[in-house]
């Protein structure tokens, strides 16, 4: 049995056995072994807002916003392959996000988000308005139900085919080289911590329904629960000094905040 897969099946197993057991079929359920159902983690790397700034700019130009949402915006892949240009409201700098694309073997699907926290209204950096509109301009698709992002020939970018685009922007701004691209969204919520933001305006932005530390954030719990408690300021406070405004993603960022006025 693979150690990543030990924990699943020990979970699952516990619980047919739980399930016999309370069908009286067996007496006691045998899979009590303490600790065996808990999956360990490896801690992902988190990037600093240089390294992201780094990254956006090494990468081709159609695909610059695309960096700079994930990290902001705290989105997934397939919640921004799957943008429209009707999301994007620039006047009050905030995105829509209510569908997510899916790969499935050669075509791409879109679909609702998994769970209702996923449909979410998410505040943008103020300074990023213009890098959006110049995207909008330049590499989107006419029409508000317009797709956002392409690829160079007018189709919607599939996972596989960019990650040697990927790989190349990584070498290029000196990031880790294990960074995945999910790995972003989790950088803009360490970004977002730093202002202050609550936990639940944390679980907000990414579309968490459980305050439960989510898989793949590269945080471990003790770290997850630093960085998503009030007081996470004191310890991210030096990347981005403000505090959160009061309503759930209503995180504003400004040029002097990033480093970029």
């Amino acid at each position: 049995m693979a150690p990543a897969q030990s924990p699943r099946r020990t979970d699952y197993c516990g619980a047919v056995l739980n399930t016999a057991t309370d069908d009286e079929v067996i007496v006691r359920n045998p899979c009590r072994i303490k600790g065996a159902g808990v999956e360990a983690t490896p801690e992902r790397p988190v990037i600093t807002l240089a390294q992201v700034l780094a990254l956006a700019a090494a990468m081709p130009p159609r695909y610059r916003a695309l960096v700079l949402l994930a990290v902001f915006a705290s989105m997934r892949w397939g919640e921004l392959i799957g943008l429209r240009r009707v999301d994007l409201d620039l006047e009050s700098a905030s995105v829509s996000i209510e569908r997510s694309a899916v790969e499935v073997g050669k075509r791409i699907v879109i679909k609702t988000p998994k769970t209702s926290a996923g449909i979410r209204s998410v505040a943008l950096p103020v300074w990023l308005v213009p890098e959006l509109l110049h995207h909008l301009d330049t590499f989107a698709e006419a029409g508000p139900d317009g797709r956002v992002f392409l690829g160079p020939y007018g189709a919607t970018p599939f996972r596989r085919n960019f990650a040697t685009i990927w790989k190349r922007a990584k070498g290029a701004a000196g990031v880790p080289a294990d960074l995945h691209f999910h790995d972003l969204r989790h950088a803009g919520n360490h970004f977002a911590a730093a202002s202050g933001a609550s936990t639940r305006e944390l679980m907000g932005r990414m579309g968490h329904a459980s305050m439960r530390r989510p898989s793949g954030t590269g945080l471990s719990r003790k770290r997850w629960t630093r960085c998503c408690g009030r007081g996470s300021e004191r310890h991210f406070g030096h990347i981005l000094g403000t505090r959160a405004a009061s309503r759930c993603c209503s995180i504003r960022w400004t040029a002097k905040q990033t480093g970029l006025d």
